[in-house]
């Protein structure tokens, strides 16, 4: 790892740990820090999901002209949305994954990063899923309805992480 990415790793470390004293009684630390890094990531997930959905895509269906086989993708604004954020979050939590939270795996990078990407491709599908049914078919708005979503890929991903991932 590049010196300067082992240092911020190092930085966030102590101060997620600094936070973990009050609760070193009721939770071990990979949980405490797994919280913590996900906990920023879900924030960085949904600020970028509504600043996106509100001030890029601007509520507005997206096309996409595929000219090699002359073929037109239409995406609704909050699916075009989940596409631009996910990028994004799945980089930075397998990041904060491997160096912050699961230190102490001995699999291959690649392999981590493979098993993770299998665990967020299934966390992809809940997403799309979840806002498919809560925003077309009973109506919710779109930034609520990431928010509940969420909460439910959280345990999937926590799980899959600890015992297939980073084991």
């Amino acid at each position: 790892m590049h010196p300067i990415m082992n240092k911020l790793a190092q930085q966030i470390t102590k101060i997620i740990d600094f936070f973990y004293r009050p609760f070193a009684k009721w939770m071990p630390e990979q949980l405490f820090r797994y919280a913590a890094c996900g906990g920023g990531n879900l924030v960085l997930d949904w600020v970028l999901y509504f600043l996106i959905y509100n001030f890029v895509i601007g509520h507005d269906l997206v096309y996409f002209r595929l000219s090699t086989f002359d073929f037109l993708l239409c995406l609704t604004p909050h699916i075009a949305t989940l596409c631009l954020v996910f990028p994004i979050t799945l980089l930075t939590g397998f990041w904060l994954n491997k160096y912050v939270t699961f230190t102490q795996s001995s699999l291959r990078g690649w392999s981590q990063l493979g098993r993770y990407i299998l665990i967020v491709a299934v966390n992809l599908l809940v997403n799309y899923v979840g806002l498919k049914l809560c925003v077309e078919v009973w109506g919710w708005y779109p930034t609520p309805s990431k928010m509940v979503i969420t909460i439910i890929t959280v345990l999937i991903s926590f799980l899959g992480q600890k015992y297939y991932s980073f084991k």
